[in-house]
């Protein structure tokens, strides 16, 4: 039995050496055929560099503001009447329209009043006039007949020496005439007059409303003239000049329009370092409240090159062919922009990668695409 399983065991070891020297063989005796491996090289384009003059123009953007805007106050109280166009949103006035009425029929008799008073003080002093003072008599009695009273009070008479002021203030004269001029200066604040012509932008009153003073009637705009305020970078307001011509987009960048500066502000935002500067504009097609994108420019940067931000490397390097090869080489970006930067410090007649190409490395095997064109710069 024992002489059994050793054989059998024998047999096992010689079964299982059998099978390992089969599946090596088996092994050995495969082939594999791998395809010779082809050199990929890429396909970039290229610019040569030729450095020049660069503007550097200088993006922001707001909304627009009428340059001109009037807050209609009441500085009476009374019932606003209905004039000859609705006091609506949107009405437009011509300069001199009447904007507002109120209604002034009860103060208006009270400086009627008053102008009757001050008449008959000035008709009770003419007989003392002509016995004491005949030499002034003319003048006043020319006042007299030129005084009327639907019209605005004159200016009384010049009083050429002492004693003619001395008696004309005795009586009370003047007490009286500067009374009524303050009340004539009241009652034209019963009626706003447009000072320009423009449009009105918001009403918050109906006619019928009694009005009381201080109150808030609705905002007066010109249409004409816009003013659009942007924030400047610090770095670039000394190079922004008053009268400096501005370029200005719509949102949609359809149409555009041709602005000046007006106003540069002297303070610096402390918070973002910038300065409020204030664009002019003037066209039909504007609105307030619209949003433009503005275009200064601030300087020009010489001896320098433009390209894509996205041609830039994080450690201020850029791509360049050299022998088939690509290469980097170091560049000092002196601005940029949302889309562009500007560089200086790249040789003249060097080949520099113009679209970005995706995997690129140093050592890089490229083919130039096409003939290569040169960036020049305007001189």
């Amino acid at each position: 039995m024992d002489k059994r399983k050793v054989i059998l065991s024998i047999l096992g070891l010689l079964l299982i050496l059998a099978s390992v020297f089969a599946a090596k063989a088996i092994i050995d005796s495969k082939q594999s055929f791998r395809p010779p491996q082809e050199k990929i090289v890429k396909t970039v384009f290229v610019d040569t560099v030729k450095n020049g003059k660069v503007p550097i123009t200088v993006n922001a953007n707001g909304n627009l503001v009428a340059k001109q805007r009037m807050e209609l106050f009441s500085e009476v109280q009374g019932v606003f009447r209905k004039g000859p166009k609705l006091f609506k949103t949107g009405q437009r006035y011509s300069a001199g329209e009447t904007i507002i009425n109120i209604d002034a029929s009860e103060y208006r008799a009270s400086v009627q009043s008053a102008k009757s008073n001050l008449f008959n003080q000035i008709t009770s002093i003419m007989p003392d006039l002509r016995l004491d003072y005949p030499e002034v008599f003319d003048k006043w009695q020319s006042y007299l007949s030129n005084f009327d009273m639907a019209n605005v009070t004159p200016p009384l008479p010049e009083m050429e020496t002492e004693k003619e002021k001395f008696f004309i203030s005795g009586r009370g004269i003047l007490t009286s005439y500067y009374n009524v001029k303050n009340l004539e200066q009241r009652l034209a604040k019963y009626r706003i007059v447009a000072p320009y012509t423009g449009v009105l932008t918001e009403a918050l009153v109906t006619e019928g409303t009694l009005v009381r003073s201080g109150q808030q009637l609705g905002e007066f705009i010109n249409v004409g003239i816009y003013e659009l305020e942007v924030s400047i970078p610090k770095t670039y307001d000394a190079l922004l000049k008053v009268g400096e011509p501005v370029t200005l987009t719509n949102l949609g960048s359809t149409k555009t329009y041709t602005g000046v500066v007006s106003r540069v502000n002297g303070k610096v935002d402390q918070s973002s370092q910038t300065v409020k500067t204030y664009i002019e504009v003037a066209d039909s097609d504007l609105k307030e409240g619209m949003y433009l994108e503005a275009k200064l420019n601030a300087k020009e940067e010489v001896e320098a090159i433009e390209i894509n931000r996205s041609l830039l490397l994080d450690n201020n390097q850029i791509f360049v062919v050299r022998d088939s090869v690509l290469d980097v080489i170091d560049v000092k970006p002196v601005y940029f922009s949302d889309k562009k930067v500007v560089l200086k410090e790249v040789p003249d007649g060097m080949t520099i990668i113009s679209k970005p190409v995706v995997g690129a490395y140093v050592g890089m095997l490229v083919k130039v695409f096409g003939e290569e064109k040169t960036i020049t710069q305007v001189e």
